[in-house]
């Protein structure tokens, strides 16, 4: 019995490392878990946004074929839906990922801002401003050419994606109380109004064809796709990279970029949708990306999310951060809309709309430092704005 009792124990002892090389343990499957169902959240939620995206190129084609107020309208709300499915899309970036790759990324088609309007039509005391009103340099108004023009000389000359839609459909928002109201003669009997519907026409499909590459780069029924790489990095780094994503988008591109700049400098021309007064849906739409992400909740696909790795760590933690990204959604659809009107000169900082604005920038900032927390605690150090 002497000899025996330590061979078993050796015997038990082998087969523990044995089975500890086979099988990556419970931490590294939900990690693993974690990666594959964000892989898959992205995937629905891009096909989500390229699916309503058609359904405005649809609305925006049978206005330009029968220009009618109700068809300016129809295109309108069509937009307008299409931007709320598109907005928590915006919690995929920052990770040199499909959208923003340094090399090829789409990003800058899709969603560049803000736009210096009379890069692309005319605006208020310049009639002839713009690639629309200058038949003889531009003659023919085509993917190729808006592409080429996209930001050329300067990151405010926006000539694709969104936003140049939003201007061709609502032109510049010149109201105090409203968006803006482009007449529908611009496409019926103003000058070149048969070049601005080509303009609207051309940078609406382009759209299309930039969201569809990023439904294909996520796809799981593509083996060469972006997703596959994906899923066959180290989840650490994997991991690593989702959390970048929230975590820039926290703070430094939607409380700083997309909210401080125009809160601070009260500049319409800064907020993010200003020309038909969609601004603060945006907000809405990013603050609830962020939250997908963290819990893993992406509507139709679900699964586990960050929060799960954490909360294994530290139940405390995880609890307050799911309280504080729901804090931020919360303050963020409390601000009242338009969101220009805090923008205004001579509106008090003391204003209920302005300190709304105000306490959904500090909320944002403050759940991005617990984020950052949260990352080192299970192991990832990331560096956010």
């Amino acid at each position: 019995m002497t000899r025996t009792i330590p061979l078993i124990i050796l015997t038990a002892l082998i087969a523990g490392i044995l089975a500890s090389c086979q099988s990556s343990g419970p931490d590294d499957e939900l990690k693993a878990a974690v990666v594959e169902n964000y892989a898959d959240g992205v995937h629905h939620l891009y096909s989500r946004s390229l699916a309503s995206a058609q359904a405005m190129d649809a609305a925006i084609d049978q206005f330009i074929a029968n220009p009618t107020p109700g068809h300016l309208e129809s295109a309108k709300r069509m937009w307008l839906a299409a931007r709320d499915d598109y907005g928590p899309t915006e919690a995929f970036r920052f990770y040199d990922g499909p959208i923003d790759n340094p090399d090829n990324g789409p990003e800058g088609l899709i969603n560049a801002w803000p736009l210096d309007e009379s890069y692309i039509d005319y605006v208020q005391g310049s009639p002839s401003a713009g690639v629309i009103n200058n038949p003889a340099e531009f003659p023919v108004i085509d993917a190729d050419l808006l592409i080429s023009l996209n930001e050329q000389g300067g990151e405010e000359n926006v000539s694709t994606g969104w936003h140049a839609i939003e201007f061709l459909l609502w032109g510049q928002d010149l109201s105090a109380t409203g968006p803006g109201e482009r007449p529908l003669e611009d496409y019926t009997t103003n000058p070149n109004a048969d070049r601005r519907a080509a303009y609207l026409a051309v940078t609406s499909d382009l759209l299309l064809d930039n969201l569809g590459d990023l439904v294909d780069a996520w796809s799981p029924a593509r083996g060469d796709s972006y997703r596959s790489q994906f899923l066959a990095m180290d989840s650490d780094a994997a991991i690593d990279n989702i959390i970048t994503g929230i975590g820039e988008l926290s703070r430094g591109e939607l409380a700083g970029e997309r909210m401080t700049v125009a809160f601070e400098a009260r500049s319409q021309e800064d907020e993010h949708s200003c020309f038909s007064d969609n601004t603060k849906a945006d907000i809405v739409g990013n603050a609830l990306g962020i939250q997908m992400v963290f819990l893993g909740d992406y509507g139709a696909v679900s699964g586990p999310g960050i929060v799960d790795i954490i909360e294994a760590q530290d139940e405390e933690l995880a609890a307050r951060l799911v309280s504080q990204i729901r804090e931020s959604v919360s303050l963020a659809k409390a601000i009242p809309a338009p969101f220009d009107q805090h923008l205004r000169e001579g509106v008090s900082d003391q204003s209920a709309g302005r300190q709304a604005v105000l306490r959904t920038i500090e909320s944002l900032e403050d759940q991005t430092d617990t984020i950052v927390d949260a990352a080192k605690q299970v192991g990832i150090t990331i560096s956010v704005s």
